[in-house]
């Protein structure tokens, strides 16, 4: 059986985090969104909050399973008795980032492998950063994530009236 984590801040979960959701549910058995608890970053959004948001937009994924995780990545990773993270790569502009994550992931954990799947270029260019910002000064933002996620974005931040 493979299983592999999805690991993320989420904060939003976006269109572009469930295109590599959906298409990762397909390639393993059982895969694992994993809300990252980072105390370094001002999120909009409670770790629960960002669980929820991610559970609603997957549940028509029977083998998704969304859990949130402190510390290290490949701590987590053990517990769950997993060997594979999957990463999404927008653009060449994250595929250092993400080689050198892969690279101290692997030299933390040996065992474990990352597979980078390629967003699909709608979504190349959406990031949760992004869409909180257009949401903030009154942009659409409802072709770039699911609707409860939308929903909970008017319910924090009253969008900025149009001028």
């Amino acid at each position: 059986m493979s299983k592999a984590v999805y690991p993320g801040s989420f904060d939003p979960f976006t269109n572009g985090h469930l295109d590599i959701t959906e298409r990762g549910a397909r390639i393993f058995d059982e895969l694992i969104v994993a809300v990252l608890v980072n105390s370094e970053k001002q999120a909009m959004f409670s770790v629960e909050e960002r669980r929820m948001m991610s559970s609603e937009a997957t549940v028509h994924l029977p083998n998704v399973k969304v859990m949130s995780f402190d510390g290290l990545l490949v701590d987590f990773m053990r517990r769950e008795r997993s060997r594979v993270i999957l990463r999404g790569l927008r653009a060449l502009s994250d595929f250092e980032y993400e080689f050198q994550l892969a690279q101290m992931n692997r030299q933390l954990a040996p065992e474990t492998e990352t597979f980078f799947m390629v967003t699909d270029a709608k979504f190349s260019y959406l990031s949760s950063r992004s869409v909180k910002e257009v949401f903030k000064f009154g942009g659409a933002i409802q072709e770039f994530v699911p609707p409860g996620v939308f929903r909970r974005m008017r319910e924090r931040i009253p969008p900025r009236a149009m001028e």
